[in-house]
């Protein structure tokens, strides 16, 4: 049997404490009691309680402030205020400034026991997103990578190896939305250019007579408007990485000049006619066939050996859908975080959606979706409502797959009917997970990942 949690009540007032603590031991908590400010900080110290129940006038101290200095010794400490008529506002405040939730003197049994067990669980949620994202979570520097399927195990592995690999030029191929942007930041944060500058460039954005100049830079009078010397992104990130997202768009004739820089690291601004050297490593990203590009003659074809050094490829999040929930769980502590609220919990129907999505905008919009929840439903718990409709109606299935199964008048248990279909494909291979995935139309790494959910 699992040891109820430890609770403190912290009230000057002698019958108080005592009703409290002798009710909610009744009830199976074990209860400690403090009559001021400074046994209450010895207390949460030395037992570390779960959950307080806290007067906010205390003799030594103003219970405000002590909320603060309880917050910074447990931060997953859950504080109730127990006030007395005419400090609501007073109360209003300490919700504000971190505490769970306030009750009127004297508080109704029922009530505080409701609210004590509420309290406790949206604890115990904090807690377990927060060991989902230390279990499938890297961490380099500022930047944190978040998944755990084998494939973004292998690309946190590259990432290590690509960091130490010098100058040597990287190129990141993926979907838009898939993350490259956020790739290229942890291999700067995990190399030794980490406290140098990171700077980037969209080749998209930027008109074809600037993209030069934002590059390189120029003199001044090298253009209309062009009235002082300007340093290019190359020159400001000297020391340190360089990105070029969108790198299939650039101008040919920014490419001819990238080439040479790629080269010898050295270039001339726009109007100049003295080189800049400087030390920077360069990180290429695109969404687009570099190899079509090149075949109808938009991309060069030695600018895409120069760069293609090192290729690392980030596959759709449609093709590692157990990423879905480590995801997903991340970004509602992430977005709970930047809105200043508690972060709500996904319901397991909520997650299923979720999961069962194709993504077509990838991590991206999996974000999006969650952000547009958390500001639009001002509740604990995401819940399939609380998502876009398409998501529900949206269907991976095939014309030919819709024939073959047929949904009865009753209706069916789709987690079996999944069970059922993953149980055949593997009795038809003889166990052979590769050529199972293959008659199911998925990844090795995700009919590993449904095989796991279903206890296979």
């Amino acid at each position: 049997m699992t040891a109820r949690p430890v609770l403190a009540v912290v009230d000057d007032d002698e019958l108080t404490r005592t009703w409290l603590t002798e009710h909610l031991g009744a009830a199976g908590y074990t209860v400690h009691g403090a009559a001021t400010g400074q046994e209450a900080l010895a207390l949460v110290e030395r037992v570390a309680p779960a959950l307080m129940l806290l007067d906010l006038r205390l003799p030594d101290g103003d219970g405000l402030k002590l909320l603060e200095r309880f917050r910074e010794l447990d931060q997953e400490l859950v504080v109730i205020i127990v006030t007395a008529y005419g400090e609501i506002e007073t109360a209003v405040q300490a919700v504000k400034t971190g505490a769970y939730h306030f009750l009127q003197k004297p508080p109704d049994l029922d009530d505080l026991l409701i609210t004590i067990d509420k309290g406790l669980e949206a604890r115990r949620l904090r807690q377990r997103v927060t060991a989902l994202e230390e279990q499938h979570s890297w961490q380099f520097a500022d930047v944190q990578v978040v998944g755990r399927s084998v494939v973004l195990r292998g690309l946190v592995e590259a990432v290590g190896k690509v960091a130490r690999a010098g100058r040597s030029t990287v190129l990141l191929r993926g979907e838009s939305g898939t993350g490259k942007d956020l790739l290229a930041r942890a291999i700067h944060a995990q190399s030794d250019r980490r406290d140098q500058p990171f700077l980037q460039i969209n080749c998209t954005a930027l008109p074809e007579h600037l993209v030069e100049s934002e590059l390189f830079g120029h003199e001044r009078g090298a253009f209309t408007d062009a009235r002082e010397r300007k340093k290019g992104l190359a020159e400001l990130a000297d020391g340190g990485t360089l990105l070029l997202d969108e790198i299939g768009d650039m101008p040919l004739a920014a490419q001819a000049k990238l080439l040479q820089f790629l080269e010898d690291s050295r270039f001339k601004r726009v109007g100049g006619t003295s080189d800049v050297t400087v030390d920077v490593r360069v990180i290429a990203a695109t969404n687009r066939a570099l190899e079509t590009a090149m075949a109808e003659g938009t991309f060069r074809s030695d600018l895409f050996y120069r760069l293609n050094v090192v290729p690392i490829t980030i596959p759709p999040l449609r093709d590692h859908p157990e990423d879905v929930a480590p995801l997903a769980e991340h970004f509602a502590r992430q977005l709970a975080r930047d809105l200043k609220r508690d972060p709500p919990r996904l319901t397991p129907d909520a997650m299923r959606v979720l999961e069962g999505y194709a993504w077509p905008g990838n991590v991206r919009e999996l974000r999006n979706v969650l952000e547009r929840a958390l500001i639009l439903e001002e509740t604990l718990e995401i819940r399939p409502e609380h998502l876009p409709a398409e998501l529900s109606a949206h269907g991976t299935a095939t014309d030919d797959a819709a024939a073959f199964v047929t949904l009865p008048p009753e209706g069916v248990e789709l987690t079996n009917l999944e069970l059922g279909l993953i149980r055949q494909a593997l009795a038809r291979t003889d166990g052979n997970v590769t050529q199972a995935a293959k008659l199911l139309g998925l990844t090795r790494d995700t009919l590993r990942y449904r095989m796991e959910k279903h206890g296979l």
